[in-house]
């Protein structure tokens, strides 16, 4: 299987090539941008930087995308000229953009993950299942990263509060109250913190809270890795899934473990 990855001289795509390596996966391009400083530098196992201008149909089986939003068009319509599969975790899309990701899913496999670990993809079915026993809860989610990243709250915590808007069968858009700082919030609205601070790679916490007790449900990542690993098994699953749009629990298949673990209950 040869991968390409897009964003590649970014943070994320550095730990990417670096997970390709030791899994001893071929690497088949290392993109940038157009303007990038770093286009025909060396890059990764004898591969210099490209814009991907130069790949052509079937040179690529999949391509991990952890650039910015405004190359999505880009990046999406070169995974459709070259017919590869495409794993999105690029987050802060528009409403105009995320209908641009549903239309390429026609024409080839996309999955799409606000977060590649494997721990938060099931702290958002723990999350649902919380909200749902735990109806009358206040729902609070607290999210830190690192000062230079751009959107908040981040795309984990919007999926971690459509999971919480979910369980109790809710409207996510009627319920999502936003950051907190701007008064009094309705209930069953879902409130948001966020902080950005040095070199914090990602940490989410959701509390359900009702008078007298609380429940925390956390993940934290200290090893950005974490995320360059799932973004590997998921580009690794997707390779082999036909066109369609994916998320990581189809990957993992929670929804079946899911209802195995609760007819075993």
């Amino acid at each position: 299987m040869k991968v390409g990855v897009i964003g590649a001289s970014g943070r994320m795509g550095q730990a990417v090539l670096g997970v390709l390596a030791e899994q001893e996966l071929a690497c088949g391009a290392a993109i940038v941008s157009p303007g990038s400083a770093k286009l025909g530098q060396p890059a990764h196992a004898g591969l210099n930087y490209s814009d991907g201008s130069e790949l052509r149909a079937g040179q690529l089986d999949v391509l991990i995308d952890f650039s910015l939003p405004q190359a999505l068009a880009h990046n999406l319509m070169l995974a459709q000229r070259i017919g590869a599969a495409l794993v999105v975790c690029t987050t802060g899309l528009s409403e105009q953009q995320q209908n641009a990701v549903q239309q390429a899913a026609a024409a080839i496999p996309l999955l799409q993950a606000a977060n590649t670990s494997v721990g938060v993809c099931l702290l958002e079915q723990l999350v649902s299942i919380a909200s749902g026993a735990l109806s009358e809860a206040d729902i609070e989610i607290t999210e830190a990263h690192h000062s230079a990243k751009r959107d908040g709250p981040s795309g984990t915590a919007l999926a971690l509060g459509k999971a919480a808007a979910q369980g109790r069968q809710q409207d996510f858009a009627a319920v999502n109250a936003g950051l907190r700082g701007d008064g009094l919030r309705e209930a069953q609205s879902i409130g948001f913190s966020v902080i950005r601070a040095a070199d914090i790679v990602g940490e989410h916490t959701v509390m359900l809270v009702q008078p007298g007790e609380r429940i925390e449900l956390t993940h934290r990542v200290t090893d950005r890795r974490v995320f360059a690993r799932g973004a590997v098994q998921a580009a690794k699953w997707l390779a082999q899934q036909p066109a369609g749009l994916y998320q990581m629990r189809d990957m993992l298949n929670m929804q079946g473990l899911l209802r195995q673990l609760l007819n075993e209950i």
